[in-house]
């Protein structure tokens, strides 16, 4: 070869990598802002403190290099795959990533395979990243275990679901689970305020908490809503010259990105509609307690909020009358936290729905708080001598015990004695309704007539 083809080929291998930088940066200028703004460093990372703050349990593992396999599992948009990448880029392992929506049993040894080869000829090992794990079959799964096992491949698996009901056993044993949480509304603020930087943005305060309370924790829903936003903001600033103009996002532009109208809902609004819903509930109409339920969810209500007044309610309100009410309010608090928004919404509704058709009886709020009112106003009596420990040695020489009368000796399981110190003797506290399940202690074995 000439030296003047070696020159023009370089040149031609030069203006090759100048066009493909010139691309990149071009392509990378339109990704989305999501990806755009994709931590690069666990400092950048918004939220999980509890996993990356200065003696967080993910920090320290991966800052020392001794991260074995881990499944990370939380809602989405909670930078489950962005944190797997800054795990790789941390270690001295090889990145690969495969979906579990359609890779076979038959790309996972693929991968195996080339992660032997990898160890045995340069020594490097090989993190596997494998996105919504949870859609792995048994068998596919099974496929893993050998490989995860000996060391060959570190596998990180990222799941929206529980892995302790959808991931196998043996694969779940071999790894360690973190839980990601949703991201707060501080948290997406930050979020979108960098957002708002990378696009040369601004925003009107009310439009960020928009878009926060919209975005139910995911910071890539927040994202992306922003760049809509921005988008609209953009075309309403034009002045029609061809000069760029810098957005700026108004509360109405939030509300189109998102196609919804945003609810008046500040500090006064939080506590009048979480007490219409429960004046509701009490009320027992269960139309308006599920027209308020829709109003709080809507305008981006903590639902766990709403699920602990739900808790708080069926013992307040509807208690005695109805005690299973306590049991399906706690069951639909655990749905909040097991299958999240917008599933859980039914779940809360159900227990609306309920509470507001149960019978109600405030009977065991009302005794505990006159029996609090006793112990702080009246003296405190001493335990009756028939009512104190008699199990432990020498108990008996002091009188512990003694004349106390165990009911299930009796043909009725019960039998009239003092329970409590003589200063309370004769109050009374618990005074049953004659309502729903309640009705039946309106009468109870040695009701004592109320001296107050």
């Amino acid at each position: 070869m000439s030296p003047a083809q070696v020159g023009w080929l370089a040149y031609e291998t030069l203006a090759d990598d100048l066009f493909a930088a010139a691309a990149a940066s071009r392509l990378e200028s339109r990704a989305p802002l999501a990806a755009r703004l994709r931590p690069r460093t666990l400092d950048d990372v918004v939220g999980q403190t509890h996993l990356l703050g200065p003696r967080g349990t993910l920090r320290r593992l991966v800052e020392s290099d001794r991260l074995s396999s881990a499944i990370l599992w939380g809602p989405a948009g909670t930078g489950k795959t962005t944190l797997s990448r800054l795990v790789a880029e941390a270690s001295s392992k090889r990145f690969v990533q495969l979906s579990a929506v359609n890779a076979s049993v038959k790309d996972v040894r693929g991968v195996i395979a080339e992660a032997e080869e990898r160890l045995g000829a340069h020594g490097e090992g090989t993190i596997l990243f494998l996105d919504e794990v949870h859609r792995f079959n048994k068998s596919q799964q099974d496929a893993l275990l050998p490989a995860v096992e000996s060391g060959v491949l570190t596998l990180i698996g990222a799941t929206t679901e529980n892995p302790f009901f959808e991931v196998n056993a043996p694969l779940r044993s071999r790894s360690t689970l973190f839980r990601l949480e949703m991201l707060g509304e501080d948290d997406l603020d930050i979020l979108i305020r960098r957002g708002l930087e990378d696009e040369a943005a601004t925003a009107d305060d009310d439009a960020i908490t928009y878009l926060a309370g919209r975005a139910a924790g995911d910071g890539r829903q927040a994202l992306t809503t922003l760049e809509v936003a921005v988008a609209l903001a953009a075309a309403d600033d034009s002045d029609g010259s061809g000069t760029a103009v810098r957005p700026h996002v108004q509360l109405a532009h939030a509300e189109s990105a998102t196609d919804l109208k945003a609810l008046r809902y500040g500090r006064d609004e939080h506590y009048d509609v979480i007490s219409a819903f429960i004046k509701s509930i009490r009320g027992s109409d269960p139309d308006a307690g599920l027209y308020w339920l829709a109003r709080m969810l809507a305008a981006g209500e903590d639902p766990r909020f709403i699920a602990r007044r739900l808790v708080i309610l069926a013992s307040e309100d509807v208690g005695m009358a109805d005690p299973m009410s306590l049991l399906i309010a706690e069951a639909a608090a655990r749905a909040v936290d097991f299958i999240g928004l917008p599933e859980a919404r039914i779940n809360l509704a159900q227990a609306v729905v309920h509470l507001a058709t149960a019978p109600k009886s405030n009977s065991a709020y009302a005794g505990i708080n006159e029996a609090m009112a006793d112990v702080q106003e009246l003296p405190a009596g001493e335990v009756p001598m028939h009512l104190r420990d008699g199990s432990y040695k020498g108990a008996a020489s002091l009188g512990h015990g003694e004349g106390y009368d165990y009911p299930h000796s009796y043909p009725e399981g019960w039998v009239e004695q003092q329970y409590r110190p003589v200063e309370v003797a004769q109050r009374r506290y618990y005074r049953p309704k004659s309502l729903g399940y309640e009705a039946r202690f309106t009468n109870p074995p040695g009701d004592a007539d109320d001296d107050r």
